[in-house]
């Protein structure tokens, strides 16, 4: 299991450095930093910045949308960055939430991410492809992939993900949940005549070390960010074709403030239970952090993507580079 570390761009410039360079002392290989331009910091500058402070660890979007970042800027944009770090770059994509829904838009259509994803990766690995009748082509770029990653549950979403991606992100903890998740990418991937096991599975969740009962409300917002899309989901699928476990928990929602998203504290998380908590975090001592990360990847999880925004950051990356990666790869015999 690989391990990812994801910051809300909303620290100071010098303590984005000095996180990103802690994490990539401590094991992390892959950096990762929300895509919100309203609420936080813009991302492609703060990339540069851990692009020019790290040696090895790969960087992108965790995530960004085609809708309000038009796909061949973006594409130019995550070109330079792989010239800028030797080709460190990911893409992490999705049809947008809190980027569009603070704009009073909703998320983009599918077919507009598909069409997105397509262009933003044969751009950058330097491919002419036509776009709108014409024809476009990066005539500096092309020496390095691009692995794409899609963040989404539901079929569609994840039929997509099986033809054309390298990588599935999914917001939860929760090894039932992802064993089922990825069990329907992987099938997707075979009926479109894809190697299953060349998609990677990406479980993206807060974790932190501390006595269960005391760090609860550190993390409690992240179910109710997740709801935002399981919403959308209830609305547009019978409830039947979606797991009790991913969609009972929204029943005493009211709503939810963007303008405080993922934040500790957050009223949004009023209706989270602490089970719900506890199934779709990793939280607890070192040795329940191991324990959940071992049961993460026996359910086919290949990275392990640490939403580090619960504060005591420097800490808890302390922790994971002393206790909890070590003793993770070594019972992977790594």
């Amino acid at each position: 299991m690989d391990f990812g570390f994801t910051l809300k761009p909303d620290h100071t410039i010098e303590r984005t450095v000095a996180l990103t360079r802690q994490a990539e002392a401590a094991g992390f290989t892959y950096g990762w930093l929300f895509d919100s331009h309203v609420l936080w910091q813009e991302v492609y500058p703060l990339l540069t910045l851990m692009a020019l402070n790290t040696d090895t660890m790969r960087l992108g979007t965790c995530v960004t949308n085609p809708a309000t970042r038009e796909p061949s800027v973006t594409a130019s944009a995550l070109a330079t960055l792989d010239i800028i770090s030797g080709g460190r770059m990911d893409l992490g994509i999705g049809r947008g939430d809190s980027a569009r829904r603070v704009l009073g838009k909703p998320p983009t259509t599918m077919q507009t991410l598909e069409q997105a994803i397509e262009l933003i990766r044969d751009l950058v690995e330097g491919r002419t492809r036509s776009h709108e009748d014409v024809e476009l082509r990066f005539p500096w770029t092309g020496s390095w992939k691009l692995p794409v990653w899609v963040a989404g549950y539901g079929p569609m979403a994840l039929a997509m993900t099986g033809r054309v991606a390298d990588g599935l992100i999914l917001q939860l903890a929760d090894p039932d949940l992802i064993r089922w998740l990825a069990g329907m990418v992987r099938e997707a991937a075979t009926a479109a005549g894809r190697d299953p096991a060349s998609i990677s599975i990406q479980a993206a969740a807060p974790a932190h070390v501390g006595p269960r009962e005391e760090v609860r409300d550190r993390v409690r917002w992240f179910p109710a960010l997740v709801s935002n899309h399981v919403v959308d989901l209830v609305n547009k699928y019978p409830r039947d074709e979606l797991p009790e476990s991913l969609t009972g928990y929204i029943r005493d929602r009211t709503g939810y403030d963007y303008l405080h998203h993922a934040e500790v504290g957050s009223s949004n998380a009023g209706f989270v239970s602490d089970e719900v908590v506890d199934r779709f975090c990793v939280i607890g001592s070192v040795d329940e952090h191991i324990q959940k990360l071992a049961e993460l990847r026996e359910a086919g999880v290949d990275q392990f993507n640490l939403y580090l925004m619960n504060g005591d950051e420097e800490a808890q990356l302390e922790a994971y580079g002393r206790d909890i990666i070590p003793a993770v790869h070594a019972a992977q015999g790594r």
